[in-house]
Formats: C-alpha cells, structure tokens, sequence
C-alpha cells in the first residue's frame, strides 16, 4: 500500500515524483544532513507552501551557472542533486521563511518540467541512490587524520572551535557538517555530493582541508621577526 504522502519515506520506492527544487549555487545538502534556508522570493515563498501542503519535499541542486532573480532565467543544472524533508517552518514578520530541510536521498535529474508558480520542478530518478537509505559505515574512517587536517585548516583562517563537542559528534554528522560548512568552492561541494560512500567523501574532504590549509599558508606573509 503507498505511503500517505506526509509519512517520511524510508526508501527509494517511498519517494516522491515530481518534484520541486531550488538552485543554489554553493549550497550542498547530503543524505541525513539538516540543511537551514532563509527564503525570501516570492516564487520560492510558493514552492515551501505547496511542499508543505503536499509531500513535503524540496530537491537542492546547483546550477551550473549562478541563477538570476528573472522568473523566467533557467540556467542548466547539475546532472545530480539531494533531495530533503521539510522538517521545520518558521515565517517571520517580514514575510520570510526559514525552513529546514533534512537530507533523504540523491538523485539524478531524468527531465525538467513546466514551471509551477514561477519556480522549477523536474523528474528525479532515484534509481542509483538505495545506498541513501542505508546505513553508512563509518569504519574506515580516519578520524584523527580528519581531525587533524581540519585544525590545519582552521588555523590557517585563524579560526577557533569547540574541540570538546566536535570530538562527541558522530563521524558522520562531522563529516557532512564540515561538507555543508566549510567555504568550499561550488565545484568541491558537487564532488563531495557525488561521493557514493561515506569514506569516499571523507577521504576527499581530508584532501581539500589539507590543499587549502597547504595554499592558505603559502598566500599568507610571514610575521615581522621580533628581536
């Protein structure tokens, strides 16, 4: 029997089709990961008010190119993005949303279709992603080298962190916090998307907090030699 389409889907054959997404260049959302939104365009407004009285689904996606605020603008997208619950709302007095959605599932995009109420939908295709729904094994996972390269690459920021709670978090949620986090580029953000396990992408963020703490120091000038 299908899912009532407000129970949170618990595999591949439970998600929803079509649906809506939201391109937005730099922003990343992985599978179990909460991402936080502040909406504000009207045509967005509307997409969380029918998500809200449908399944309650939102796809995020990156756009190759940065989308412009023309209603009409619909620049090519990505060949894969995450689609996530909402699982929070809140609008405040100026008329914004700020919503939270919980990472569900990757998925490729089979074709777009007409806009609805000024924004995009397309047809996901699930098909390659079970794994979403699967628990992720964290194993093999170098923790303390992932630890290390991140204090590298706060340092080289200048950055402080609460060490005590990071060392508590569970190595996935570490992981998709500092994916989600960290100012990567745009291009890094969609590799670590198409990582297809939780050590790959682990092991490709390593290698990006190491290359940027390694360029950080090269950029930055040394200090004056205090005598």
């Amino acid at each position: 029997m299908p899912r009532p389409p407000t129970s949170r889907p618990s595999s591949v054959a439970d998600m929803p089709a079509p649906i809506p997404v939201f391109p937005l260049q730099g922003a990343l959302l992985l599978p179990g990961a909460r991402l936080p939104l502040n909406i504000f365009e009207p045509r967005y407004l509307a997409m969380v008010d029918d998500a809200l009285a449908g399944h309650r689904t939102i796809g995020m996606i990156q756009p190759k190119t940065p989308e412009r605020t023309e209603p009409d603008d619909r620049p090519p997208l990505h060949d894969l993005g995450c689609a996530g619950r909402l699982v929070s709302f809140e609008e405040t007095a100026d008329g914004r949303y700020l919503i939270g959605l919980r990472g569900l599932c990757r998925f490729g995009v089979a074709g777009e279709l007409d806009l609805h109420n000024g924004y995009r939908r397309i047809r996901p295709d699930y098909g390659a992603w079970a794994v979403d729904f699967e628990r992720r094994d964290d194993a093999g996972i170098d923790r303390e080298k992932l630890a290390g390269a991140l204090k590298s690459y706060l340092a080289a920021r200048q950055l402080g962190a609460d060490w005590d709670t990071i060392g508590k978090t569970p190595t996935e949620e570490l992981i998709s916090i500092v994916a989600m986090v960290c100012p990567f580029s745009p291009i890094e953000k969609q590799a670590l998307l198409e990582s297809r396990t939780l050590t790959e992408r682990a092991e490709l963020i390593i290698s990006m907090l190491i290359i940027d703490s390694a360029g950080d120091s090269a950029a930055t000038p040394a200090p004056d030699r205090v005598n």
